[in-house]
């Protein structure tokens, strides 16, 4: 099963290595592209923006808890590229098992807690009078789905560690083709707007939940999700969070700081978090895409790191990063031209509208680096180098974001110069991550190298 499996991992053509690996998680990503883009676009046939105001302010909180998933997913996919590359397969087991029933039991607290706090929580995230209702029907309907959506997000991301990327391509794109199909049922045909909305990202959830679980329960699979093989010990735990916490934080710190500011931008009117929140939609045209990249290649650098494989790991980081700047470039220049469609498609309001296409252009601007920072952030995941991962994820969401919207809140009294923190801080995040990266991977393959030669 390992040979069968792994066997890309370790010996085919770097170019062949990386396509394979990228282009189910590309595909992926895209999927969920499409089902964020086809909720959007059909709240916004509702002709209502507060709607569409309302899932814009709701969907950073979604956000957090599919945090929770990446926490699993990317920390049990670093760890168990890494143990298969050292030829454990036992302990990729118990890892496996662990992020399942973890993963699960925190979605079910998750959920418990949004109902109880649903109100509470939507006045946090930004939620006015006019957009509060719509915003707590949304939240209290998503958070049925939360253990689904844990799962999902978790085994996503870990059955690409053990080589079956198509596997795990065809479980997001079950979920993300329930939603789409539902999406215009049940929000147009049934008239449940927001609610339809909801209960259609519910139903996408469980659909690909279920996919993952029919695999990891067949002997397709060198996975494991029996208790008998749940572990905490024998550094299961730690080296899960150890990646997963860092990889985590980036996606909860993005919330928070879309929470921030849709609060700031709360200050221009209603209009103008539609408008920001649907140019966030654009933006993601071009970061899924590259997200996608950049998970793609994680399992396959974990792997060559965990064999010792320092060329090869080389030769893969080098040609995923001259085939993300190429993908940046391309993908920049189209959102760039075609912002006015892409924003009219779900904004017909002429100051939302305005509002919208300003703020596309703008975040499209760092565009052309960001594929880079993704490479460089899995690659450094794939290290399994906590701190250097921690630094970076709250790096570009917290400690520079974070400040930059500060300082352009209190110099600029200005909506549109608001947008401008994001790229501004994407092009500090590259640096910084180029930095970091050059240093860490420098330290961890001299320990490798020392650890070998001992033995």
């Amino acid at each position: 099963m390992k040979e069968s499996t792994t066997e890309i991992f370790r010996s085919a053509p770097v170019p062949k290595a990386v396509i394979s690996n990228i282009i189910p998680s590309i595909i992926s990503m895209m999927m969920v592209l499409v089902y964020n883009l086809a909720d959007t676009f059909f709240i916004g046939q509702t002709k209502d923006p507060y709607m569409v105001a309302a899932v814009s302010i709701a969907t950073p909180a979604f956000l957090i808890f599919m945090a929770v998933g990446l926490l699993f997913g990317i920390g049990g996919t670093s760890l168990i590229s890494r143990m298969l590359g050292e030829g454990r397969e036992d302990m990729a087991k118990k890892v496996s098992s662990f992020c399942f029933w973890t993963g699960g039991t925190i979605g079910v607290v998750s959920m418990i807690f949004i109902w109880i706090f649903s109100t509470p929580l939507c006045i946090l995230i930004g939620a006015s009078d006019d957009t509060l209702e719509y915003s707590r029907d949304y939240l209290n309907i998503v958070a049925a789905g939360i253990p689904f959506l844990i799962i999902s997000n978790c085994f996503s991301n870990v059955i690409r560690a053990e080589g079956r990327a198509k596997t795990a391509m065809t479980g997001m794109i079950i979920g993300n083709l329930i939603n789409i199909i539902f999406d215009p049922i049940m929000i147009i045909g049934l008239h449940w707007n927001v609610k339809g909305a909801a209960a259609a990202t519910v139903l996408g959830n469980v659909f690909s939940a279920v996919f993952y679980l029919a695999h990891l329960l067949s002997k397709k699979t060198m996975l494991s999700i029996s208790p008998k093989d749940y572990r905490i010990r024998s550094g299961v735990a730690l080296g899960v969070l150890a990646i997963g916490i860092p990889a985590s934080l980036n996606s909860i710190m993005m919330s928070v700081s879309n929470i921030i500011i849709n609060n700031f931008m709360g200050n221009y009117g209603d209009m103008a978090v539609a408008g920001l929140g649907v140019a966030m939609k654009v933006n993601m045209i071009v970061v899924m895409l590259l997200i996608g990249l950049g998970s793609g290649i994680q399992p396959l650098l974990g792997y060559c790191y965990g064999a010792g494989n320092k060329d090869r790991y080389f030769a893969v980081l080098k040609f995923s990063l001259l085939l993300a700047f190429g993908l940046s470039a391309v993908m920049t220049v189209i959102c760039y031209c075609e912002a006015g469609p892409l924003v009219k498609a779900f904004l017909e309001e002429p100051d939302a509208f305005e509002y919208g296409m300003t703020f596309s252009r703008i975040y499209i601007l760092s565009g052309p680096i960001i594929g880079i920072l993704f490479v460089l952030m899995n690659a450094i995941q794939s290290l399994g180098a906590a701190l250097p991962s921690l630094i970076l994820s709250i790096c570009r969401q917290g400690i520079v974001f974070i400040p930059i919207l500060v300082i352009f809140s209190k110099v600029f009294d200005s909506a549109k110069m608001l947008a401008y923190a994001q790229p501004v801080t994407d092009y500090v995040a590259v640096c910084t991550a180029l930095t970091i990266f050059i240093i860490t991977s420098r330290k961890y393959f001299a320990r490798l190298q020392g650890k070998n030669s001992d033995s």
